[in-house]
């Protein structure tokens, strides 16, 4: 996601108080925020669903409907998503 310059602090403002309650929606396994080292307004959130059932139920969520539509009106250009599954995992 690319955020408006100006909208940087109300975007990771947003997150971090809507976080918890992400990360406790059903089937939430794993959230984070990531940030590019070298543009400060290209975000990206990295989620981790036990199903994708679990991801469009919380897409379709209370906190989901109050969080995108901020967010969408923070963007400085349209976002992109991807769901993916897992092929190899090293810890």
């Amino acid at each position: 996601m690319r955020i408006r310059d100006e909208a940087i602090e109300e975007f990771t403002q947003l997150f971090e108080k809507h976080k918890s309650e992400i990360r406790g929606v059903k089937g939430c396994l794993r959230l984070q925020l990531l940030q590019d080292l070298h543009d400060p307004g290209v975000f990206s959130t990295y989620s981790w669903w036990e199903s994708e059932k679990d991801l469009n139920n919380y897409r379709s969520s209370e906190v989901f409907g109050l969080v995108w539509p901020v967010t969408k009106s923070l963007f400085a250009d349209k976002p992109q998503a991807w769901s993916s599954e897992s092929l190899y995992l090293l810890d």
